[in-house]
C-alpha cells in the first residue's frame, strides 16, 4: 500500500514534538509539506521548532510559516505554563541550519490539494486558523481535500482552558467554526480521547538514548509532566500526549471509536466561548462530525513506541 499523502498543521510545542517524530518516520504516511502557526509558542519559536527536528530526523519535507494571530482576535500568547518559554520545555536547543520554505502555508495548501485532488488528508495539531484562511481564499478545496483529522474539542469531557473549550479550537473559535461548517469530512481527535493517551516518566527512561531527538524530547516532556503534576493533583508522573494521538489515528483509525454527531462552535458565549457544542441527544447521526469517544490505549502506546523509539 502506498503512503497516505498528508499535510501537517502544527504549533509546534512538546506534543507536536512527539507527533512530528510520529509522522516522519511512520512508512504508513507521507508528509508533504509541514505548515506553522501560533499557539503553545509566536509563529517564530514554532517554526524554529519545527524546523529543528526536520533537521534532527534529517528529513527534508518542507516547512511553510502560517498564522501569526486569530482571524479576527487578539492573540492570547504563548502557553509558557506548559510549553516554556522557548516551546520546548525550555531544552536547550541546538542552532537551526533548516529554512523556511518562501512560500507561505496558505498558498501551499491550496496548491498541494489543487494538484492531488481528493488525496491529501490534513492533520491539525493547532489552532485552525491556517485551514481556515486557506477555505475563505478558494472555498472549492472542500471537494478536494480527502479528510480533516484534527487534535482539538471536547464532546463530553471537560475543556483544558476553560471548563468547557479546550485550547485549539478556544484559541480561534472564528476559524474552528469556519472549518467545522465548511462540509469537510472531519474527524476530531479531542480531549475525550487525548486526556486517556498518557506518556509516563518510564517511557521517557526507555526512549532509546541514541536517536538524535531522544535527549530533546526526554527533557521537553520532563518540563511537560511537571506542569501537569503542578496543575492536576490528579496526575502523577504522567501527561497527556495529545497531537500524536491524532497523527496516529490517521495510520490506524481503529485506534478509537467514532460516532458522527452534530457539533457547533460556540464563538460568542460570555461562559462558554470556544467550546464545542455537541449534540448527543441523537445518536449515529447520518451529517456531522466524526467524534471520538474512545482509545484503545494499549494498541497506541505500542505503535507511538514503535514510531517514535521507546523499547
Amino acid at each position: 500500500m502506498n503512503p497516505l499523502p498528508v499535510i501537517l498543521d502544527v504549533d509546534t510545542g512538546i506534543d507536536d514534538a512527539w507527533a512530528l517524530v510520529y509522522a516522519l518516520r511512520s512508512p504508513a504516511l507521507n508528509v508533504i509539506g509541514i505548515t506553522t502557526g501560533f499557539g503553545n509558542a509566536d509563529v517564530a519559536s514554532t517554526t524554529r521548532n519545527t524546523l529543528l527536528l526536520t533537521q534532527l530526523l534529517d528529513t527534508p519535507v518542507p516547512v511553510y510559516r502560517g498564522a501569526d494571530r486569530p482571524l479576527w482576535r487578539t492573540w492570547s500568547g504563548p502557553v509558557i505554563r506548559y510549553h516554556g518559554h522557548n516551546g520546548l520545555g525550555d531544552a536547550i536547543l541546538p542552532p537551526v541550519h533548516h529554512t523556511a520554505q518562501r512560500q507561505e502555508a496558505v498558498p501551499f495548501i491550496v496548491d498541494a490539494v489543487h494538484q492531488a485532488p481528493g488525496q491529501v488528508t490534513i492533520i491539525t495539531l493547532a489552532r485552525l486558523t491556517n485551514l481556515a484562511r486557506a477555505l475563505l481564499f478558494d472555498s472549492t478545496m472542500v471537494e478536494l481535500i480527502k479528510g480533516v483529522v484534527m487534535m482539538g474539542g471536547s464532546a463530553f469531557v471537560p475543556g483544558n482552558v476553560t471548563p468547557v473549550a479546550e485550547a485549539n479550537v478556544w484559541g480561534d473559535p472564528e476559524a474552528a467554526d469556519i472549518v467545522f461548517k465548511s462540509g469537510l469530512d472531519i474527524t476530531m481527535v479531542g480531549l475525550d480521547v487525548t486526556m486517556q493517551a498518557r506518556l509516563y516518566r518510564e517511557h521517557l527512561a526507555r526512549l532509546n538514548p541514541t536517536l538524535s531527538y531522544a535527549q530533546l524530547l526526554q527533557q521537553a516532556t520532563t518540563f511537560y509532566i511537571s506542569a501537569y503534576e503542578q496543575d492536576n493533583p490528579d496526575i502523577v508522573g504522567w501527561c497527556p500526549i495529545h497531537d500524536p494521538l491524532a497523527v496516529a489515528v490517521v495510520e490506524d483509525p481503529d485506534l478509537v471509536t467514532v460516532e458522527r454527531l452534530p457539533v457547533q462552535v460556540e464563538t460568542r458565549g460570555q461562559h462558554t466561548d470556544g467550546m464545542t457544542v455537541v449534540d448527543g441527544r441523537t445518536r449515529h447521526y447520518s451529517n456531522g462530525i466524526q467524534v471520538a469517544l474512545s482509545l484503545n490505549r494499549d494498541r497506541f502506546l505500542q505503535r507511538l513506541g514503535e514510531r517514535v523509539g521507546i523499547s
